[in-house]
């Protein structure tokens, strides 16, 4: 079983790969760097990792050949795409062979954290019967979600919405934040503001109706909030 903090970053450019190393250093991370395909790939046979950061555009091959090495020596290790704006095909290819979530280039490194720590949320999610949260109990496997013991019927959207709010519960999720998530999990890039405020507004009106509280709280301007007991 590998540390959960153990973390690989596979990126050449050397500045944003010191940066990196150094904002995850301070938020307690054992961070490994590899400048290279062939170096990570000898990095990667020798140690486990609980989540691979993975720029596509390395120096010697295409970063995707690394994503099914990687879940297949382990399932549970999650995978980041670091791309840039204009690489949309590669970001899908990559999702398509199992990475779990991307991160354009430029981006902060708040928001890197928060996804490295949703990432861990949600893979560990993956292993449990059931979460609970406020009076909501959800089982993840099963895809099924209870109200007060009372089973509530949602769609497969609405389900990885609940999931992604549970996992990410009390942090402020902007709305570019869920159209990337909902991309990243259906392979579709058609998830606009509206798109996903459509969703959400359902998932409200089914957990009101089986009796649940407001743990969805829309955050003014900025997207959305879950917050439970």
């Amino acid at each position: 079983m590998h540390n959960r903090n153990n973390i690989l970053l596979i990126e050449d450019q050397a500045s944003l790969a010191n940066d990196v190393m150094k904002f995850l250093a301070k938020n307690e991370y054992n961070c490994t760097h590899a400048s290279s395909m062939q170096k990570a790939l000898r990095i990667l046979k020798q140690n486990s990792f609980n989540t691979v950061l993975l720029d596509l555009g390395l120096p010697d091959g295409d970063g995707l050949s690394i994503i099914k090495h990687i879940k297949e020596k382990d399932p549970t290790c999650g995978v980041i795409i670091i791309s840039a704006k204009d690489a949309i095909d590669k970001k899908v290819e990559g999702l398509e062979l199992g990475a779990d979530d991307y991160l354009t280039k430029p981006f902060f490194m708040p928001e890197l954290n928060a996804r490295i720590k949703s990432l861990i949320r949600r893979l560990n999610f993956e292993g449990n019967n059931e979460i609970i949260a406020g009076v909501l109990k959800v089982i993840p496997d099963q895809m099924r979600l209870y109200v007060n013991q009372n089973e509530v019927e949602l769609t497969n959207t609405e389900f990885n919405l609940l999931l992604y709010f549970v996992s990410n519960k009390n942090r402020v999720l902007s709305k570019t934040n869920l159209a990337e998530y909902m991309s990243s999990k259906y392979f579709d890039y058609g998830f606009s503001n509206d798109v996903i405020y459509g969703h959400i507004k359902n998932l409200k009106k089914k957990l009101d109706k089986a009796g649940s509280p407001e743990y969805i709280k829309n955050v003014y301007g900025v997207g959305y909030k879950f917050i439970s007991e």
